[in-house]
């Protein structure tokens, strides 16, 4: 009897090759962070300055004393409010410009004439309903140019130093304002000659002579 073999040939299934071990010492090499970091820096930087510099830009604007030429000055810069309530209040008034330009005010008006302390500002609007000028200033403008507003200073006005001003020197009547330069600013004698007759006051033909008399009053 023929015997056969029950073994059948199988083909053997070829080994996968073994990927290489990394030399002992030695990392696979990771992917740069380096553009991701460059990027967010950017980013906080444009942020920055992108608050930054109109900030400075206002603030130079603010506080510019840029002389101002006379042939080419104008009251174009006159700000103008309106309908600016007038009533008789007691206390304190928290008022939105600086200085402000009307609203209700104390009963008691200002004397007319030059003070060298800051007054109130509830009583000077009271000044600015009867039509009179208020000259503000910062109090750290040499005592020449305090002399020069002085001089300019039309009969029925105020004049005394002012804490945080916008600008070296501020001129206002009743809803009317304007931001100078200086004491030798060209728009002051032309702010004047077009205000101090007071057409923008609700009681124009008032005087502010026989208020209050400050005693940081130094003349008039």
């Amino acid at each position: 009897m023929s015997q056969f073999s029950t073994d059948a040939s199988t083909p053997e299934t070829p080994e996968t090759p073994e990927t290489p071990d990394a030399p002992e010492g030695h990392e696979q090499p990771r992917r740069s962070r380096l553009p991701l970091v460059i990027a967010v820096v950017a980013s906080v930087v444009v942020l920055l300055l992108a608050v930054a510099v109109p900030l400075v830009v206002q603030k130079e604007r603010a506080g510019s004393t840029q002389k101002v030429d006379a042939s080419t000055a104008t009251l174009d810069d006159v700000q103008v409010f309106e309908n600016l309530p007038r009533d008789h209040v007691e206390g304190d008034v928290d008022y939105d410009q600086t200085p402000p330009v009307g609203g209700p005010h104390d009963p008691v008006w200002l004397d007319c004439g030059v003070y060298d302390a800051p007054v109130r500002d509830e009583n000077a609007v009271h000044d600015l309903e009867h039509g009179a000028v208020w000259i503000s200033y910062s109090p750290d403008l040499s005592a020449d140019d305090v002399a020069k507003l002085a001089e300019q200073l039309p009969q029925n006005g105020i004049m005394a130093p002012y804490v945080g001003l916008p600008s070296p020197v501020v001129v206002t009547v009743w809803e009317r304002q304007l931001d100078l330069t200086g004491a030798d600013d060209p728009r002051l004698p032309m702010f004047l000659a077009g205000f101090s007759d007071g057409h923008t006051a609700p009681e124009p033909f008032a005087s502010c002579a026989g208020g209050e008399r400050d005693p940081g009053t130094v003349g008039v």
